[in-house]
């Protein structure tokens, strides 16, 4: 069985002023709302329950339920006051379901044949960035392991947003959830950075994605950027 966690409940704040009125996952790119990329592409991969946790603005994210029949929506309550650790820890019930993609909501998905690959091992997507990243990379052992996941690197793969435990993995994952969560300065936490606490527990590879499959856009001037490249709104 597969499931996907869908991480919708951020602010956007620096999307500003238009995430004042809509979600950032919300936000339309080539005429379709960013999160559906995702979810476009979970769905062709045959992903047996997606659920999508929202908190900003969460009342506009009900229609997906309706679109899509095998999603379903948690609600995170302290969206406001803790980092995205919270939207995993709300939904951790989840990864002792089987495998699991967890994805932030706000990508722009270009090549959904990104989802199709036979992942036979626990991974996080990344693109190689040549030169220096002040962005979250993955530090690797010569087997091609992540030793590490943190900010800044050299030559290496820059996080995209997308990771897949295998259920072995995810349940790991679950464990590691509980213990760190509650911890002092666990506010604010990402969710990668408690799989970086028990990096050894694990055994995560990087798969491979292009630069123009998968998108981050996190401001106004760059999702303008994606909107001229695709000659679109």
């Amino acid at each position: 069985m597969e499931i996907a966690i869908l991480m919708a409940s951020g602010m956007g704040t620096r999307m500003r002023p238009l995430t004042e009125t809509i979600p950032k996952p919300l936000v339309k790119v080539a005429g379709k709302p960013m999160v559906e990329t995702i979810l476009d592409g979970l769905t062709k991969r045959g992903v047996d329950k997606i659920v999508v946790v929202t908190g900003y603005l969460g009342e506009q994210f009900s229609y997906l339920a309706d679109k899509y029949n095998n999603l379903v929506i948690v609600n995170n309550p302290v969206y406001e006051t803790v980092n995205n650790i919270s939207s995993v820890y709300v939904a951790k019930e989840y990864l002792l379901q089987g495998d699991c993609f967890i994805c932030e909501a706000d990508l722009y998905v270009h090549d959904d044949s990104i989802f199709q690959t036979d992942l036979r091992e626990s991974c996080y997507y990344g693109k190689m960035i040549q030169g220096h990243s002040d962005d979250w990379v993955f530090d690797l052992d010569e087997q091609g392991i992540i030793t590490r996941i943190g900010k800044k690197g050299d030559d290496a793969y820059n996080m995209t947003g997308v990771a897949y435990f295998k259920e072995n993995d995810a349940k790991i994952l679950y464990d590691a959830m509980t213990e760190e969560y509650g911890k002092t300065g666990y506010e604010s936490w990402f969710w990668d950075e408690v799989v970086d606490k028990h990096i050894n527990d694990f055994r995560l590879r990087v798969h491979p994605v292009d630069d123009d499959q998968i998108v981050e856009i996190d401001t106004i001037a760059e999702l303008e950027m994606v909107r001229r490249m695709l000659n679109t709104n």
